[in-house]
């Protein structure tokens, strides 16, 4: 078999600079996302798992793969992978950090955008009946300048968001474990606050931050009712982070005003209480889904793999 094994389909870039170097490797050709068991049957003599965010890889498979030197995930996250059994088969995992700050970070506006001037809504709207003209109190929405947004996790895209967003005029709270510096928020115009606050005073609210046992269900039904009937959630980074069936309740209820969502807590799984609701955006997890990131991140996987064959040590280890 062999000696790199990638369990999704990558762009063509990431299989060019494998074969560049002359790397005998396998790829997964399925239409579907792979199953547990082929990917186990293909790992008895992999050095190198490629894999997806998409992809998980539990401690059954990583027993099955005695010769797995390193998991190169495709994706920033790496919520998918058995990160205590990795460690402790000795196997490196790597992410896809940085690249796809842009991205996420014009998603996530986009998303603001089109919930607060009801895009997606209007767009139903002229592929069904249409409409009769233009009219003064005709389809209103918001205006995001002037609107108290609030970034809760203000790593490289919490930052990429808020600069943005403080372009369009918006004022910004943040909160995360580490206030930033003064010349920061300066630039920014950011104020940094408690999550409780934050919540209590934004108009819209954003999510950016990993998924991890701390954070899941960080927005759950008490914490969502905190939030002003007028408010709108966005989350472009982990669907787990919300209880979608508390959002769904507040949603329906008309405590929350509208949500846009990229992720889901059952991935790709989503509800069909959200598909019914007009005043939600919902878009199939496109967060860094652009040429520029996505080859980006398929240099970083390829680059770390060349390094694990050759000896050297890979970039953005997780797991070290």
């Amino acid at each position: 078999m062999a000696q790199v094994y990638i369990s999704a389909t990558l762009p063509k870039s990431a299989n060019n600079a494998l074969k560049r170097a002359g790397v005998d490797f396998e790829a997964y050709r399925g239409k579907s996302l792979i199953t547990e068991a082929e990917l186990q049957a293909h790992l008895s003599d992999a050095k190198v798992l490629i894999t997806a965010l998409s992809t998980p890889v539990s401690a059954a498979t990583l027993a099955k793969a005695p010769h797995l030197k390193l998991i190169a995930n495709y994706g920033a996250g790496f919520n998918n992978i058995d990160i205590t059994a990795a460690k402790a088969h000795g196997v490196l995992v790597t992410n896809t950090p940085k690249v796809s700050t842009t991205s996420t970070a014009e998603v996530t506006l986009a998303l603001m955008l089109a919930v607060l001037h009801r895009v997606t809504e209007g767009d139903r709207l002229m592929r069904g009946p249409g409409f009769s003209g233009w009219a003064p109190t005709f389809f209103l929405g918001h205006e995001l300048a002037g609107k108290t947004v609030g970034i809760i996790g203000m790593g490289q895209i919490g930052q990429a968001v808020a600069k943005r967003v403080h372009a369009f005029d918006a004022n910004i709270l943040y909160t995360q474990h580490h206030q930033l510096p003064p010349e920061k928020e300066q630039s920014l115009g950011a104020t940094f606050t408690d999550q409780a606050t934050l919540l209590q005073q934004s108009d819209l609210v954003t999510l950016h931050l990993p998924l991890v046992p701390a954070t899941h269900h960080l927005l759950d039904a008490q914490a969502l009712a905190t939030m002003k009937p007028s408010a709108y959630l966005i989350n472009a980074a982990r669907g787990p982070l919300i209880d979608e069936a508390a959002l769904l309740e507040q949603l329906t209820a008309h405590r929350l005003a509208g949500a846009a969502l990229d992720v889901y807590e059952a991935e790709p799984h989503v509800s069909s209480g959200l598909k019914a609701l007009d005043n939600v955006v919902l878009t199939p997890h496109i967060g860094n889904a652009t040429v520029e990131a996505r080859d980006a991140m398929a240099k970083i996987v390829t680059d770390n793999t060349l390094a694990i064959l050759s000896g050297k040590q890979p970039r953005y280890i997780v797991n070290d």
